[in-house]
């Protein structure tokens, strides 16, 4: 049996100048493209930020990334960590929209220092889980990231970061999968 892909939406959080999210993120999603299952799309908060106030007007570039996030059947969030949480932009994304998120899985891919961003996981985690998502309990860890990518974005053990990228993945299309049919056979919320 043949299924139709899902769409998924990976998020760049980080919007500090120098930042490596989009080192991180790149990779990522070129292990993600490997895949039949999988329809990507990248939405990076630097290049498309969402309002500062919210409820505020949109611009029409702005409108793309909520239809990107709305037409998603799972995402995955590349998340440093800022202050042993989660960069403020990412929150004010998250925070502009609503119902995109509603029985969908989360999966992340994080990335910071000793850590290796997983503090800010661990808030993503009730931030989502208020916005009905489900979020998915393995994740991508980089510790100390610049030390552990070559210059060309490939991580120095790239068979290791591809093995824990793909059992992610397995889990992210499996509760994706779950969750589009469950949303098909009884909308949620209804």
């Amino acid at each position: 049996m043949t299924e139709t892909p899902l769409r998924l939406a990976i998020i760049i959080g980080s919007t500090r100048e120098g930042r490596f999210g989009p080192t991180v993120a790149e990779w990522f999603a070129g292990e993600a493209r490997k895949r039949q299952d999988l329809i990507v799309d990248v939405v990076d908060v630097a290049q498309e930020p969402p309002p500062v106030a919210l409820g505020a007007r949109t611009s029409e570039r702005f409108a793309d990334v909520t239809a990107k996030l709305a037409q998603a059947d799972a995402y995955t969030v590349v998340t440093c960590e800022y202050n042993h949480s989660y960069p403020g932009t990412l929150k004010n994304l998250i925070d502009t929209h609503f119902y995109e998120w509603r029985a969908k899985p989360v999966a992340f891919v994080s990335y910071g220092g000793l850590s290796g961003g997983l503090r800010s996981v661990e808030h993503l985690r009730g931030v989502f889980a208020e916005l009905h998502a489900v979020t998915i309990r393995d994740t991508v860890s980089f510790h100390s990231p610049w030390n552990w990518f070559e210059t060309d974005g490939r991580p120095v053990d790239a068979e290791g970061a591809g093995a824990a990228a793909k059992g992610m993945l397995d889990q992210l299309a499996w509760w994706g999968h779950a969750l589009r049919d469950a949303r098909v056979a009884r909308p949620y919320g209804a």
